[in-house]
């Protein structure tokens, strides 16, 4: 089944590997994404506010059914990043966590894992994986279709 999925991440530390693991999901079949800046639209966003950012966001998060939070070094910290969690938990999207730490930038460095912003939260349950360990390019489908399973479960 197809699946319409949202990416949150810290735009300005993570766009680098928050590419690759977006582009590895567009390229299979049947599978679109939704909220996924570019450094253009992103600026002139921000420039608007916090309410337009917000507001940009309820507008991506309509018409998926699940969200990936790419978690780097300090996603966890960002109010966007938690504000997008909220939101997607409220609208009964399915939420996972993909760790990108290990993911090399564009020039060729690693980065120390972050904390998981669903537990700082207080959400509980959450499934998390590791982009490289868990060898996410094979295993992303998989990983969004249990994230939306269990929230059908959670929403009954």
């Amino acid at each position: 089944m197809a699946r319409r999925v949202f990416f949150g991440f810290h735009y300005e530390r993570d766009i680098w590997r928050a590419s690759q693991v977006r582009n590895s999901w567009v390229t299979k079949p049947d599978r679109e994404t939704a909220g996924f800046w570019d450094a253009a639209s992103w600026e002139e966003v921000k420039k608007k506010g916090d309410e337009a950012i917000k507001r940009w966001i309820r507008e991506q998060l309509s018409g998926t059914t699940v969200t990936v939070v790419l978690i780097g070094t300090e996603t966890s910290e960002r109010k966007y990043v938690q504000y997008e969690i909220s939101q997607s938990w409220e609208k009964g999207n399915g939420l996972i966590g993909v760790y990108i730490h290990k993911i090399k930038d564009k020039e060729g460095n690693t980065e120390s894992k972050g904390a998981d912003p669903f537990v700082k939260m207080g959400y509980k349950n959450i499934k998390t994986y590791d982009w490289v360990d868990d060898n996410g390019y094979k295993n992303i489908g998989d990983w969004v279709e249990s994230a939306y399973q269990r929230a059908q479960q959670r929403n009954k």
